[in-house]
């Protein structure tokens, strides 16, 4: 039986040694809710068994039903019929009839409209094991953060009439904000949304690249104040598929196929208004965004997870030379990094969805559910600020690493398995297809880095790692503690520079200072696991590159991974701040020259 959470010895060990009853406590908001719905967890154990009970099922729908199917859905598609309706890929279709009767299509709503209630840390799990086992399918499964914007932002009768159809799986949703003029410049949206003389507001226009755009319920970014440029013009609404919403036609994609992407056009479609006008992008959208972005790094994270078992398989049992081609250094070495790489990822996007439940608790503390206690709320609200500062910057970085990771481990698992990699008879040239659109929607890596930059210039970056560099760590790797100490400073005094020569050069030299930022945190978070209090054996293997019947303590071995990880991103940093302070400007002055003209016919 193939479990794609039970197989996964990371991913069962960061559960075990993240304090997921802590989140489950915030999630939970003190166990209240046990007294009036069933399924409620009365406490921490409670709920961390139900978190384990229903990863270990999707794990198992995941490795026994989802995955076989992938294939066949990538080769079928989508079908745009006669009638303007989409038609899935069998095997999609199939799926989400399975995952509905799961129950886990509501898996982080609450308890009121039959949703699970469980905190994003567990939901990346999930997300991260069903794009393992389909990417495509993720991106309709993953999208359940139209239903946490309704049930953030909408007034109740729009959360009684949609959120527990989303729960039950009975309806898909949309994020429906790009148009052909406007991709990663969403101040620019033209769809029009007006109202009639009775104030019924209508939706008219066109959008482009709409990610399962035929769902039957769509979050609409439009344009309500026609005579206001930019994003205060902007209003979030939410409608329903009908006779005035038209598909008029599927992209034909690189990779993704299970996933529909769709340009519509809306003819005077009823809607509702969903929070307050003007805040739809300001407030809205960039919270359904971010909450996106972490769902496509843990979609990143599935597809890399899939990509490197291919690889590891293949080098063990490929020979050439005489021996298995694993014990060739060069590619012995391509793995390993594969292999690192991934949990890297992992420990970042798994931190990041932690510190977003963490907001997400101080958010309902400060505005729904207020203190009379002024200095609780002080409290609170000073937190908030804080964790706030960090979720902001974590969000990008994690989008950005793991996409970034997803693309270099799946072009790399190609290259382990050589020929045969670019060849259909394995799965490694799908993932790689299906990987390239990572790195693109949901905002581009470069647009994470600009983003994710403002943190680490702000400050933001040096008073989290200060917060992770004050906790303790086992003797074993303390060792390690100096070169991430060094680290530090090269961050702060590259950030001081960049923030002295204006906007403009952070935005140039941003990449290599976020990655200072990344590696270092990440080399704390692997000191953390190193230093675990876990017990938790993991199999080694032998010659063969099968489980020889030895093992070690998972402790031992992340230890040996936060010294490979740590040592060798030191000297890249030392380089990425030597780059960042060398004060070059050339791609400015002499861009022109660099590039040269464009070639016309």
């Amino acid at each position: 039986m193939t479990n794609f959470y039970k197989d996964n010895d990371d991913i069962v060990f960061l559960f075990k040694h993240l304090d997921l009853g802590r989140v489950a406590n915030l999630q939970e908001e003190g166990f209240r809710f046990a007294s009036e719905f069933e399924h409620a967890p009365a406490n921490e154990a409670e709920a961390v068994q139900n978190y384990d009970l229903v990863l270990e099922a999707l794990g198992q729908l995941s490795g026994e039903f989802i995955a076989p199917r992938a294939e066949a859905v990538d080769r079928q598609g989508n079908t745009l019929n006669e009638d303007g309706t989409v038609s899935y890929a069998d095997g999609i279709r199939e799926a989400l009839d399975a995952l509905s009767k799961a129950d886990v299509m509501g898996f982080t709503l609450p308890h009121r409209f039959g949703g699970l209630n469980f905190p994003n840390l567990v939901y990346s799990m999930a997300n991260e094991m069903v794009s393992r086992a389909d990417a495509s399918l993720m991106n309709i499964f993953g999208l359940q953060g139209i239903a946490e914007t309704i049930n953030a932002f909408a007034d109740e009768n729009i959360k009684q009439h949609y959120l527990h159809d989303f729960s039950a799986g009975k309806v898909t949703g949309a994020m429906v904000l790009t148009e052909p003029d406007a991709g990663s410049d969403l101040q620019a949206v033209k769809l029009r949304a007006y109202q009639d003389a009775d104030g019924n507001w209508f939706l008219h226009g066109v959008k482009r690249f709409i990610t399962n755009g035929c769902g039957e319920v769509l979050l609409v970014l439009a344009r309500s104040e026609p005579d206001r440029a930019g994003g205060l013009g902007l209003s979030l609404f939410v409608c329903d598929r009908g006779p005035t919403v038209h598909i008029r036609r599927l992209e034909d994609k690189l990779g993704i196929h299970g996933s529909p992407t769709c340009e519509i056009f809306f003819d005077n479609t009823p809607c509702q208004i969903i929070g307050e006008r003007q805040r739809g992008l300001v407030t809205y959208v960039m919270s359904l965004m971010n909450g996106a972005r972490i769902g496509i790094a843990a979609q990143s994270m599935g597809i890399a997870e899939a990509a490197y078992r291919i690889a590891r398989d293949y080098a063990s049992s490929r020979k050439q030379f005489g021996v298995a081609i694993e014990k060739l250094p060069a590619v012995r070495e391509l793995v390993t990094d594969m292999k690192i790489a991934l949990e890297a990822g992992r420990a970042l996007l798994y931190e990041t969805s932690r510190v977003v439940d963490h907001e997400i608790y101080l958010t309902k503390m400060t505005e729904l559910y207020p203190s009379t206690d002024k200095e609780q709320m002080k409290a609170y609200k000073t937190e908030l600020r804080k964790i706030g500062r960090f979720a902001a910057m974590l969000t990008p970085m994690s989008k950005y690493y793991c996409s970034e990771m997803c693309n270099t481990v799946s072009y790399d698992s190609i290259q382990v398995l050589g020929g045969s990699g670019y060849m259909r008879d394995y799965a490694s040239e799908r993932h790689a297809r299906d990987a390239r659109i990572t790195t693109i929607y949901e905002g581009t890596s470069q647009l994470q880095v600009v983003a994710a930059v403002r943190g680490v210039s702000s400050g933001s970056a040096e008073k989290y790692i200060a917060e992770l560099a004050a906790k303790s760590y086992d003797p074993a790797v303390a060792d390690l503690l100096v070169h991430l100490q060094k680290g530090t400073e090269l961050m702060v005094k590259a950030a001081a520079f960049v923030k002295e020569k204006g906007v403009e050069y952070m935005d140039l030299y941003g990449r290599p200072l976020v990655d200072i930022a990344m590696d270092l945190i990440i080399g704390y978070l692997f000191l953390d696991q190193a230093s675990t209090k876990v017990e938790m054996e993991v199999s080694v293997s032998g010659d063969n590159g099968r489980a020889n019947g030895q093992s070690v303590s998972m402790k031992q071995r992340k230890a040996m991974v936060a010294r490979r990880f740590i040592t060798r991103s030191a000297p890249k940093n030392v380089a990425r701040a030597e780059l960042i302070m060398s004060g070059d400007r050339s791609i400015f002055a002499d861009y022109p020259v660099l590039v040269g003209p464009v070639v016309t016919e």
